[in-house]
């Protein structure tokens, strides 16, 4: 599969689990969801890692988002230890 469709997915992902963590009727399964969040995040910071080293598209931007990403890998992972 297309690495860019991969970074797409599991950065909308993430996006998408941590929209439903906010309204999961239980702690479990809002731990859940952030969990499923943490885990697309780090995938889609792995990608942007291997854009970024390849010098593929705008390095600017590819080495903002992967600091982006590595900081909410950081949010979620505390997020998940408070749980």
């Amino acid at each position: 599969m297309d690495m860019k469709r991969q970074l797409v997915k599991a950065a909308t992902s993430s996006g998408e689990n941590y929209e439903e963590s906010q309204g999961s009727p239980t702690k479990p399964n809002v731990k859940t969801k952030i969990g499923i969040s943490l885990k697309e995040m780090r995938e889609a910071n792995y990608f942007l890692r291997i854009f970024n080293h390849l010098k593929i598209g705008d390095l600017k931007q590819c080495e903002y988002l992967v600091k982006e990403s590595s900081e909410l890998k950081l949010i979620l992972a505390s997020i998940m230890n408070k749980l």
